[in-house]
């Protein structure tokens, strides 16, 4: 499948299942509990709550509208050595059996080229803010392969209405029982759990109407103002980061210029119940870091400073890597972290995990910033005659206009509306489980 005999325009309806063997598998676990609570509801309606519980897994398994064709075309687009040299060098690594100690980098990245990048032995690092080649934009712009649209409905929304239905159904059917006696919790939980998925989808729909209406412009044409821009991450002249997570010289990743890691550990505690006790446990995050330098954004007409630093909203999509150990890094901090787990919750740690988030050099980049004027000083320093209009200006994300909110996201345009929701699933669903959960009070 090449990019042109793909229709962006995802349209009303699509069927989407994952097309992944970690999503199918996740989607098959999904349909067999779904199966479990349908046979099980015929001799008890509320196990129709198992029901929605396969739904809510077989949702979040299935991928954006347009995610799985772009997985087809990113095959056949990038050069085979590219992608079987990524292939072995992500998965699992057993880093120390002894201390059980592994790391894992994704196999998979949605957020990653579909169309083929120029590679660094083609960059520029002299006029980093001259066109690239012959100046034609590159291959993944939106200039080039357009603005794709998300399916207003997918199966996503189908698996999340029937779940909608199977609470619902389930959570009725024990109100109406002479010995319930729960009142208006249950029905409460429900409304406060739609009422936080609504805004949260509020927001997210916000961002994706701002991508989908906001036209992309070319670097060698920028003006002053909040431009939309979509380009690939290359360096300046000072460089670029090394990032050591949570201090640790082993677990260092390098040519970063925008990061984001959490430290977590899986803590245990003993609760009373009203037949014994029972042993709850979770994962608690218990220091992050997130920074970022700044980097030229090159769209192959030219390239421009872009401050990560500053931006407010960063994302970066699927984690990098995540280092797990059944121990701290050292005796002494594992020590440590049980005293203070014990101490202030009484809490027994089982397992510790550092995950990185991160944009790197090569990575796509879609930003929507501010651009203003570099000082005088910056152009002099670099040895710039201020003659490319893209050279004497910057992008800064600490400022937002009105009805533009500044964000920096790894990830082309095509990549990120690819792998997203609709506004509709993005809004509809949580109002209508809000509006569920509100409609059982008056069971109560």
């Amino acid at each position: 499948m090449n990019i042109e005999d793909l229709d962006l325009n995802g349209g009303t309806f699509k069927v989407n299942f994952p097309y992944h063997w970690i999503g199918w598998l996740i989607w098959v676990i999904g349909l067999l509990i779904t199966l479990f609570g349908f046979l099980s509801a015929v001799n008890d309606v509320q196990a129709l709550i198992i029901s929605a519980i396969g739904l809510v897994i077989m949702a979040f398994s299935s991928p954006g509208s347009l995610e799985g064709s772009l997985h087809k075309i990113r095959k056949g687009a990038i050069d085979p050595a590219e992608l079987q040299a990524k292939a072995e060098s992500s998965g699992l690594s057993i880093d120390s059996w002894w201390m059980q100690q592994t790391s894992y980098v994704p196999t998979t990245d949605p957020n990653d080229w579909i169309l083929p990048a120029p590679g660094p032995t083609t960059w520029d690092n002299i006029n980093r803010y001259s066109p690239h080649g012959d100046g034609s934009p590159l291959p993944e712009h939106p200039v080039k392969v357009g603005t794709p649209t998300p399916a207003t409905m997918t199966l996503f929304s189908v698996y999340s209405f029937t779940a909608i239905v199977c609470i619902v159904v389930a959570v009725a059917s024990m109100m109406s029982k002479d010995d319930y006696e729960g009142g208006m919790i249950i029905p409460l939980i429900i409304a406060g759990i739609g009422l936080i998925l609504t805004l949260v989808g509020y927001f997210r729909s916000k961002m994706l109407s701002q991508m989908l209406d906001t036209p992309t412009s070319l670097v060698r044409s920028v003006a002053v103002g909040n431009p939309e821009l979509v380009g690939q991450v290359r360096p300046i002249a000072e460089g670029c980061l090394t990032v050591v997570v949570d201090g640790n010289e082993n677990m260092s990743v390098g040519n970063m210029v925008g990061y984001y890691w959490s430290y977590e550990q899986y803590q245990c505690r003993t609760v009373k119940t009203d037949n014994g006790t029972r042993e709850e446990c979770h994962w608690v995050t218990i220091r992050s870091d997130k920074g970022g330098c700044p980097f030229i954004l090159h769209d192959g007409t030219g390239g421009i400073r872009v401050n990560a630093g500053s931006f407010k909203r960063a994302e970066y999509g699927q984690y990098l890597k995540r280092w797990d150990g059944a121990f701290a890094q050292t005796l002494g901090k594992q020590l440590m972290a049980s005293a203070i787990a014990g101490l202030l919750g009484g809490a027994r740690v089982k397992k510790h995990r550092w995950t990185l988030y991160g944009l790197r050099l090569g990575n796509p980049v879609y930003v929507l910033g501010q651009t203003k004027p570099r000082p005088s000083e910056a152009l002099q320093a670099e040895g710039l005659d201020g003659t490319m209009g893209n050279s004497i200006i910057e992008v800064w994300g600490d400022e937002d206009a009105p009805g533009v909110k500044c964000t920096m996201q790894r990830g082309t345009e095509l990549s990120n509306l690819g792998s997203s929701r609709s506004g509709f699933e993005y809004l509809v669903l949580p109002i209508c489980l809000m509006l569920s959960g509100l409609g059982l009070i008056g069971l109560a």
